[in-house]
């Protein structure tokens, strides 16, 4: 059985991140935005399984544990290089494991059937099965729990060279814009029974949708 490390998607990214892993947060913090609103509305309390699907540098991770002491940290990436560099900022504070977040099973790589909170954060506009990755992040939920989703929006309210400047840049990364995204959230939500809460940052920049399982009866 070939191994996760030679699917073509985990080859590609390896190679994309092998060298810009090493300074991948400092250049990102510039155009990455509602990150940390997104961390900031987890709510994740002591105890709260939290799971980043496509946990890249564990960048995300660190700051969740700083704002949500005491939270069980959790990570997938599909890239074997991506997660070098999260072991090493992270340094136990997370389990963390390699998967495809198209096809991951929980159980078996993390040692969780299911998570309070999962989090894909500029993640679904790097996955060509983005759609699918969407509803794999969504059957992790436990009851009451909630899917926090951040991402590059239409970028509509940028001046349009700007916008065609940004829309090279991010070309050249493998990264794509998911315009139809609230439409494609809104549709999972209804096939699993949860409530879609969306809203856009300013200036069309990136979208912000949380995808909550309602609480489990008494």
């Amino acid at each position: 059985m070939a191994s996760l490390g030679a699917s073509p998607h985990a080859a590609l990214m390896d190679e994309v991140y092998r060298g810009q892993r090493h300074i991948y947060d400092f250049t990102r913090k510039y155009y990455l935005f509602g990150r940390d609103t997104l961390i900031a509305g987890l709510a994740a309390g002591p105890g709260a399984r939290v799971l980043e699907v496509a946990c890249g540098t564990g960048r995300n991770l660190a700051k969740i544990a700083g704002a949500w002491p005491g939270a069980r940290l959790y990570g997938i990436d599909i890239s074997a290089e991506m997660l070098k560099s999260a072991r090493a900022a992270l340094r136990g504070e997370a389990s963390l494991a390699q998967g495809d977040a198209c096809s991951f099973m929980p159980q078996a790589l993390l040692g969780e059937p299911a998570f309070e909170r999962v989090v894909l954060s500029y993640s679904l506009s790097m996955i060509p099965d983005w759609e699918r990755a969407l509803d794999q992040a969504a059957a992790c939920l436990a009851p009451g729990g909630s899917l926090h989703v951040v991402d590059f929006a239409s970028l509509d309210g940028l001046p349009s060279p700007f916008r065609r400047l940004l829309r090279a840049w991010l070309a050249r990364f493998h990264v794509e814009p998911r315009e139809d995204l609230p439409h494609v959230a809104a549709k999972v939500a209804a096939a699993r029974g949860l409530i879609l809460a969306s809203r856009r940052g300013p200036l069309g920049y990136y979208q912000l949708h949380v995808l909550k399982s309602p609480e489990p009866r008494p």
